[in-house]
């Protein structure tokens, strides 16, 4: 089961963008996913008639790695671990520091 889910809450918590917190888009890799709002680039895209692509420069969101994010905990307001408990013969994840389970 892995820690992180696509729809989660994350916080950056180390890089350029520390400290930013977003929702986490879609995973490309086992190791690197986008964030919403985190790391944004400036793309520069050459005009295409053919495809009716528009040039320009273009802002977008780079993926990021994994190990560079943790959950964050609405509650508390800071970066929080997970632990993965069983109940009811389903794996359920909660956060480390209160045992809320993570929605």
């Amino acid at each position: 089961m892995k820690k992180l889910r696509t729809g989660d809450e994350v916080i950056v918590i180390s890089g350029k963008d520390s400290g930013k917190t977003g929702t986490l888009s879609k995973f490309i890799s086992e190791t690197k996913c986008i964030v919403s709002g985190v790391k944004i680039v400036k793309k520069h895209q050459k005009p295409n008639p053919q495809l009716n692509i528009q040039g320009g420069i273009l802002e977008k969101e780079s993926p990021i790695d994994v190990s560079n994010l943790a959950i964050y905990n609405k509650k508390s307001k800071k970066a929080d671990k997970i632990n993965i408990e069983i109940k009811k013969d389903k794996k359920i994840r909660v956060f480390k520091s209160d045992g809320k389970e993570i929605k």
